[in-house]
């Protein structure tokens, strides 16, 4: 199978194809993100002045400038008819769990890479920008926004040369991201977070703060949430060196109840940011994992409008 075919799969595209992506920027009264949009020529990015002529909207005259020159100009924006997206896709070690995947069996990093690239699919035939930027505890490949269809061959080399390794540090990377989008637009992080919840929280507020629509899709193995270890087990660290042998049995509840905690904390953190979450299993069919969180989020903005 060659790489397009192992990332951009059929049965993926052909259910999410009708769905839309829609970013949830609502200021001052404008909505941005979207292809239809009732304020044309008028967005959230300002441009120019320029003298009012008969059959302006009033809405636009700049009350600040007349009263300095006692004649009336139209506040002009930029259009924005295009969401920019910014795929953070986690590469660190942890992500190639289960080392040694069985036939059918899609490790956490296969499988987020699949929703990545079906993704990126999906904002290019809308004509939505979209880029790729690979990390662990640095950035590995970055794929500058580009809406030209060309940028899905270019991300399904860069996801396929990649190999999960290093260990996963977002402390200084994501507030260092944030800083390097310039103009605000979505941005989609697909790991499995497994690295300091505290990290992790401090960097969705940071590109909250940058006003970017934020969607986390956290992407856990079947393993990973069930624990369904019976037998003495031994159990290496991906990340850091790690190794017990133990009876698992005696580990589980601990594991299950720490389990919840973090992603207690997660959820709370993303519902209190206002930040879109989905917690995703590596048993679930990429198909219906991600066409399932995509009508949830478009039903959820319909009911905001």
């Amino acid at each position: 199978m060659n790489a397009f075919a192992k990332y951009f799969r059929p049965e993926v595209l052909s259910k999410i194809s009708h769905l839309e992506l829609r970013a949830r920027h609502v200021v001052e009264g404008f909505v941005s993100g979207m292809h239809k949009s009732p304020y044309k020529g008028y967005s959230v990015e300002f441009a120019q002045h320029r003298p009012y002529a008969p059959g302006d909207d009033i809405r636009h005259l700049d009350w600040r400038v007349y009263a300095k020159a006692d004649r009336f100009f139209i506040k002009e924006y930029e259009e924005e008819t295009n969401m920019r997206v910014h795929l953070l896709l986690d590469c660190s070690g942890s992500m190639g769990y289960p080392e040694h995947a069985g036939t059918g069996r899609m490790t956490k990093w296969d499988y987020a890479s699949t929703v990545a690239a079906s993704l990126a699919h999906l904002l290019i035939h809308q004509q939505d920008g979209v880029g790729l930027t690979l990390f662990d505890s640095d950035i590995r490949k970055q794929l500058p926004v580009s809406t030209n269809r060309a940028l899905l061959s270019d991300l399904t080399h860069a996801i396929e040369s990649a190999h999960p390794a290093a260990k996963t540090d977002v402390k200084i990377l994501f507030p260092h991201l944030a800083g390097r989008i310039p103009r605000r637009g979505m941005v989609v992080i697909l790991s499995d977070l497994l690295t300091d919840v505290d990290d992790v929280i401090r960097g969705l507020q940071r590109f909250r703060y940058g006003r970017h629509d934020v969607l986390v899709l956290h992407v856990l193995d079947h393993d990973e949430l069930q624990f369904p270890f019976a037998d003495r087990t031994l159990f290496e660290g991906m990340e850091e060196v790690l190794e017990v042998l133990t009876d698992p049995q005696s580990l589980r509840d601990s594991y299950l109840n720490n389990l919840e905690a973090f992603l207690t904390r997660v959820r709370r953190a993303c519902l209190d940011l206002r930040v879109d979450y989905a917690l995703i299993s590596t048993a679930d069919s990429v198909d219906i994992a991600l066409t399932t969180f995509l009508a949830t989020r478009m039903h959820r903005q319909r009911a905001r409008a």
